[in-house]
């Protein structure tokens, strides 16, 4: 679908991200039988426009600016249509959205964050999940939850912290 893996590329193209994520989104909708509304629709736009993941606060003023009702069930409701098609994950560590690379198969996801420019990737964590529940297993215990948010830097804030250096 959208931008596979970009990675924390410089010179990705957000552009190409949001118009397959928006072109995606409206044909599961439309294969679900579900309404994405203009709204949810713009909600997605804005989270797609790059990479860093945004919190509903900072969504609002653009719900505003665009004549939407900027009130926080507003955005909340958005967020939650969006989570419950797949179309955006919730980054736990962050109480913040990203965009869903993968939208039509679900999965489960981590995510790699950026501590220097706050761009954050999703990562497939199928082997990480597998190696979880057999540990817990073996200990009796059943997962109820998990989360999997790893917070580092990426390799052009590596090169730029070695060129300040």
């Amino acid at each position: 679908m959208n931008c596979e893996d970009p990675g924390f590329e410089a010179n990705h193209d957000h552009d190409h991200c949001m118009e397959s994520a928006l072109s995606t989104a409206k044909e599961l909708c439309r294969e679900r039988k579900q309404r994405l509304t203009p709204v949810r629709e713009l909600v997605l736009k804005l989270i797609w426009e790059n990479h860093q993941p945004m919190g509903a606060y900072e969504l609002l003023p653009a719900l505003a600016a665009a004549g939407f009702n900027s009130a926080p069930p507003t955005i909340y409701r958005a967020l939650e249509f969006l989570q419950e098609q797949g179309l955006v994950h919730r980054i736990a560590s962050l109480n913040a959205f990203i965009g869903c690379p993968h939208p039509e198969n679900p999965h489960r996801s981590g995510f790699l964050i950026c501590s220097g420019c706050q761009r954050a990737v999703e990562l497939d964590t199928a082997p990480v999940h597998k190696a979880l529940s057999e540990s817990a297993s073996e200990l009796g215990f059943q997962i109820a939850h998990e989360t999997v948010e790893v917070v580092g830097l990426c390799a052009d804030c590596q090169n730029q912290e070695a060129v300040d250096a």
